[in-house]
């Protein structure tokens, strides 16, 4: 059984175009909705992936209009396998995975995918690592200074409870007790 899904980025646009072209596909149904593709939740795509059957397959009218990135296609790909459907682009005929070779560019287009994650990784760490030897500090700045932690440290010893000391230095006491723990020999 075909099944479309159509979408639009914004109320102003206009789903009609999608929807006769996935009708004129013999879609039986056709999940649709108005959701920029930069959303993480898009309901009805939700929807659509827990009504597939196997032998069903996903049509679009692009692209575009399922996935926002090639991992993302390749994640919704995966989970369209898992369950034993298959995935077609109008748009874009190279991609049917109901055929072998649409099969084939789809592993190609993972490898390719899992090699660009690699060098990000491998780009992120080796520039961590220079930042690092420049002696860039990653994380949050402290939020006491080193006087203010001596400062505190008296002030505990003298009686005081953490909790007016956290409150006199605009702090959360748990911060103070963290940082009054890090500083001890």
């Amino acid at each position: 059984m075909n099944i479309g899904y159509a979408r639009v980025s914004t109320n102003g646009q206009d789903l009609q175009i999608q929807r006769e072209l996935l009708i004129q596909e013999g879609c039986s149904r056709i999940f649709e909705e108005k959701i920029s593709g930069a959303k993480t939740d898009r309901p009805e795509l939700l929807r659509l992936l827990d009504h597939l059957r196997e032998g069903d397959v996903v049509v679009v009218t692009r692209l575009d209009r399922l996935a926002r990135s090639t991992l993302d296609l390749l994640s919704i790909a995966d989970g369209l396998n898992g369950v034993g459907a298959g995935l077609r682009s109008l748009a874009e005929p190279w991609l049917n995975t109901t055929s072998a070779a649409g099969q084939m560019i789809m592993t190609i287009f993972s490898g390719i995918a899992t090699f660009e994650r690699s060098l990000i990784i491998d780009r992120t760490r080796a520039g961590r690592e220079a930042a690092q030897r420049r002696g860039v500090k990653f994380g949050p700045k402290p939020s006491l200074t080193a006087a203010q932690i001596e400062h505190a440290g008296l002030l505990v010893d003298q009686g005081k409870s953490v909790a007016q000391v956290a409150s006199l230095l605009g702090v959360h006491r748990s911060t103070l007790y963290r940082t009054l723990s890090r500083s001890q020999p």
